[in-house]
């Protein structure tokens, strides 16, 4: 059975079982958890909806079929789509090789299989045999899933966190980079090489990405695709279209049918 997201309270840390998994249904209030951090690394699949999770450096988004790795001891804060389904699967520092820093995973059916069959165990069964030998075959994939998803490197400087701040209030206000120079009190130089040497990415692609992270959320909470290019301030449809696809390989109505049909898939089962 699925369980609220605050897990009424559950500390992760309480337990030095190798590995603890819980299936939950998001509920409108839920939907932000605050900045946090646990000794055990967590990995958050979305099963429906999306997940968006912040560290300091970074802005993960993640859809359906796809999960987030925070490593241990790093604070983060995680935002999640309306009615999504989740799984959070705690692992114990040191049981299983898993990336140093914060990334997203393409999950595979059968790691997603896995950790469904862990969360629907009770905490007094995860020291049994038989969860000791799934969490075991848990261990032995993780490590070999790709890095998949929308990445969006960020800083702790005041200036590209206003800008962060700014598009994410209001998408549709594209202001050019000359704009944001002066809104900034900087020349446009300066704004370009501050967000190159904090981001490591050109201010347009940089823009982009985020442009992108904001789309893919209002695709997965129900918008059309007509609806995220206005929201985005695109004066046609077709120019957010080229965009989608050049960066993700597919257009936003393919993206998301591909996404809706590995819910579908995979969620029969639930």
């Amino acid at each position: 059975m699925a369980r609220d997201l605050d897990l009424e309270g559950y500390d992760p840390d309480s337990s030095t079982v190798p590995a603890i998994a819980f299936h939950i249904q998001v509920h409108e209030r839920d939907r932000e958890v605050a900045r946090h951090r646990h000794r055990k690394g967590q990995l958050i699949l979305a099963l429906h909806g999306g997940v968006t999770c912040e560290v300091d450096n970074a802005m993960w988004m993640v859809p359906s079929q796809h999960a987030v790795w925070i490593p241990g001891l790093m604070p983060h804060i995680n935002r999640v789509t309306a009615g999504a389904r989740l799984c959070f699967l705690f692992i114990e520092p040191g049981a299983v090789d898993m990336p140093t820093r914060c990334c997203s995973l393409k999950i595979s059916p059968l790691v997603r299989e896995l950790i469904l069959a862990l969360a629907a165990r009770d905490v007094s069964q995860l020291q049994e045999a038989p969860s000791e030998r799934l969490v075991q075959v848990l261990f032995d994939e993780l490590p070999g899933l790709p890095v998949a998803g929308l990445h969006l490197p960020v800083s702790d400087h005041p200036k590209i966190r206003t800008i962060v701040a700014a598009i994410a209030a209001e998408p549709h206000k594209r202001c050019t980079q000359a704009e944001w120079a002066a809104r900034l009190a900087m020349s446009e130089r300066s704004l370009l090489r501050l967000v190159v040497r904090e981001t490591g990415l050109s201010f347009r692609r940089w823009r982009q990405q985020l442009q992108l992270i904001i789309a893919v959320r209002g695709l997965i909470e129900g918008q059309t695709v007509q609806q995220v290019a206005q929201a985005l301030g695109y004066e046609s449809t077709t120019a957010f279209i080229t965009l989608f696809r050049n960066a993700l390989g597919q257009t936003p109505g393919r993206w998301l049918a591909t996404m809706q049909a590995a819910e579908h898939r995979y969620g029969a089962a639930l």
